[in-house]
């Protein structure tokens, strides 16, 4: 059972990597290369500075979580999906921010996950584990370094996530409830049964293809579900007939960037 668990994981991933293919691209290069080291382990990260970046001025701050394609230690290919949205000149000059995108090892994946059996309606777990697995320890050190920078508006920081950075974007959610302004997680998935830890304290908008066929979409619809329930102001877009690589869709949405860049934190 243990074996063909793994078989049908590993068939999901190559589903995954087959996804990153050749696409027209901006200048990267302007996405600066920084690692955090800790602990003896490295978590590498490109950070993006507003154009004309004035350093006494303070900015929100967008923190992106790559999929399982594009893990590795190479600080490049964490920017292969999103990171062009953020380098368009009119993007650049309509929502100056500082962008990050970190980078998980090949060896694993953002957060802890488990992975049930090909037909189950959801396919994964989350284990709620207080003590989180290794790069969701470098990710949140990351994420409270990168808020100690006086150019950083702790009221307007913002995160995303496809994929298995869906699946992390929930994750760090419910451990860090009172730390984010807005979250827009896609095709991800989480554990619903700790949505009530951060429900009520930023807006969120999760997206999905209805016919994915790597992350069930029962998956967005469970945790839209559930965060209605719970009282949160969230939206849900799910896209019919797309696969797995909804966020092309979800990149493309015109007030994506309209609706993150206007929520501000609130005490709750």
């Amino acid at each position: 059972m243990i074996k063909k668990a793994t078989v049908s994981f590993i068939f999901l991933i190559a589903i995954i990597v087959v996804h990153a293919q050749d696409k027209p691209s901006l200048d990267k290069s302007l996405y600066q290369k920084r690692q955090l080291i800790l602990d003896g382990d490295t978590l590498p990260y490109r950070i993006l500075y507003p154009k004309n970046f004035k350093p006494d001025k303070k900015y929100p701050m967008v923190l992106f979580l790559h999929g399982s394609g594009e893990r590795g230690k190479d600080n490049e290919k964490q920017l292969f999906w999103g990171a062009d949205l953020f380098l368009d000149s009119v993007n650049r000059e309509k929502f100056p921010a500082i962008v990050v995108f970190p980078q998980c090892p090949n060896t694993s994946f953002w957060n802890g996950v488990t992975f049930t059996k090909l037909d189950d309606s959801l396919r994964f777990n989350f284990p709620a584990s207080k003590i989180p697995i290794k790069p969701m320890q470098m990710l949140l050190a990351l994420t409270d370094e990168l808020a100690k920078n006086n150019n950083v508006d702790t009221n307007r920081l913002y995160i995303g996530g496809m994929s298995m950075g869906g699946f992390a974007t929930f994750d760090i959610l419910w451990r860090k409830p009172h730390f984010f302004a807005a979250a827009f997680p896609i095709c991800g998935a989480g554990n619903a049964d700790q949505v009530n830890l951060y429900a009520n304290k930023f807006p969120m908008w999760i997206f999905h293809g209805g016919s994915d066929p790597v992350v069930p979409v029962a998956n967005s619809r469970l945790m839209y579900k559930t965060l209605k329930a719970a009282g949160a102001d969230v939206k849900y877009t799910e896209y019919p007939g797309i696969g797995h690589d909804s966020w092309k869709k979800a990149f493309a949405e015109p007030d994506l960037l309209l609706w993150l860049f206007a929520q501000k934190k609130i005490d709750n």
